[in-house]
């Protein structure tokens, strides 16, 4: 079985999130799996948002991946965003490393494992919404008991030699702001303007980087590895301060009503990414008390998550990417969030681990190359092999 023709099918499959209709992409997964002897249930959770789990597994493991993507413009790429191209060593398309390669490959090792008569030992399950927060998706599934709590490889892209085992915690605040208004060649005498209140409480937000936070040495010494490996997959040569500080991002503010009026009104959309440490609740206590004229009204939270980088299951999947990539493997924390936030909040063990070029994720000329494709495959396989024997896991 060609994982990099499964790749290309996939990525020619438009799922763009939004609006969010993966009912096509689902159903070829469907049929896949059906050719298999592999049953599923699909849910429709509304407006084609699609998602699949296979039944009969008994063991402990969950393989997992999101057909959802982001969108795409015509513009600027090599190939058009779905064609599907496969070129130069890669497959080219809008998902082709987020996430439908790692989808690719967790197809290809459950057909591989199949056609050997064997019974699959893993539960699969596709998602319809992992780009908007997945309220549609895992989520959905969590919430009416489609799966239960076990260990969970995730084939979110990550570097080649590096599982990710945890992430930084989420906060998104939507503020509206309240001025009073006044003839603007007056102000700042006279009037208060919604958008410079705005502007004030941003400045502290800005100030909250500067804070540290009391962090195990255990864990500082993950983030000191981690900080490595962002400097060389990334050039950011300040990983340790993403991973160890408030991160943030006024994603989109919009306010005033005329250019010469001291504006009345002004909302700002707010996501902070939260390190290890720091108290989410005082944080946005905070930058309520200095949101003067500002009120939250809708506040969205997720704590900052780890699997325990000892634990047996861990242990299985950087031995199974030491065998296929050699070198130093080493498990690694991620600033970014994805479904794993609640996968963790719900019991599950969880890693990420999967096949992609991180720097064209979300961008123009999104690829993945033909060989980690492979690569991922033996080692989805070797996983598969590891708990189809349960006697190595405690």
């Amino acid at each position: 079985m060609d994982v990099s023709r499964i790749c290309a099918e996939l990525v020619a499959i438009k799922s763009e999130n939004p609006p969010g209709d993966t009912s096509e992409v689902i159903e070829y997964i469907r049929n896949f799996l059906d050719a298999r002897g592999i049953v599923a249930t699909v849910t429709d959770t509304g407006s084609g948002r699609c998602n699949l789990v296979t039944r009969g597994s008994k063991k402990p493991l969950l393989l997992c991946g999101h057909v959802d993507v982001v969108p795409a413009l015509e513009d600027g790429w090599t190939h058009p965003p779905y064609s599907g191209t496969r070129e130069d060593g890669y497959v080219w398309g809008r998902g082709a490393t987020d996430m439908k390669g790692g989808c690719a490959a967790i197809l290809t090792a459950c057909d591989m494992f199949v056609q050997e008569s064997r019974e699959l030992p893993a539960t699969l399950a596709f998602v319809c919404d992992e780009e908007t927060g997945g309220e549609w998706g895992i989520r959905y599934l969590l919430a009416h008991h489609m799966i239960s709590p076990c260990d969970c490889l995730i084939a979110e892209p990550s570097p080649a030699r590096h599982p990710c085992v945890g992430q930084k915690g989420l906060c998104r605040l939507d503020l509206k702001f309240t001025g009073t208004p006044g003839h603007g060649s007056l102000y700042p005498t006279i009037g208060v303007s919604a958008i410079m209140e705005a502007m004030e409480m941003l400045a502290y937000v800005k100030s909250l980087h500067d804070r540290e936070f009391p962090i195990d040495e255990k864990l500082r010494e993950i983030i000191r590895h981690s900080s490595d490996v962002f400097s060389e997959e990334f050039r950011i040569y300040e990983g340790s301060d993403i991973l160890e500080r408030v991160t943030y991002n006024p994603g989109v503010i919009a306010g005033g009503e005329k250019v010469n009026i001291v504006a009345q009104h002004c909302t700002l959309d707010l996501e902070l990414r939260i390190p290890w440490g720091c108290s989410i609740p005082d944080l946005v206590r905070d930058i309520r008390a200095h949101a003067r004229h500002g009120t939250i009204f809708n506040e969205t939270t997720h704590l900052p998550s780890f699997t325990d980088p000892d634990c047996d299951f861990v242990r299985i999947v950087c031995r199974e990417v030491e065998r296929v990539w050699g070198g130093d493997v080493f498990p690694i924390l991620q600033w970014a969030a994805s479904d794993a936030r609640h996968l963790r909040g719900s019991g599950f063990r969880v890693i990420e681990y999967g096949p992609g070029e991180l720097s064209t994720l979300h961008g123009t000329n999104e690829r993945i190359s033909i060989v980690s494709l492979e690569k991922a495959v033996n080692i989805y396989r070797g996983v598969l092999n590891a708990y189809d024997k349960t006697s190595e896991l405690s």
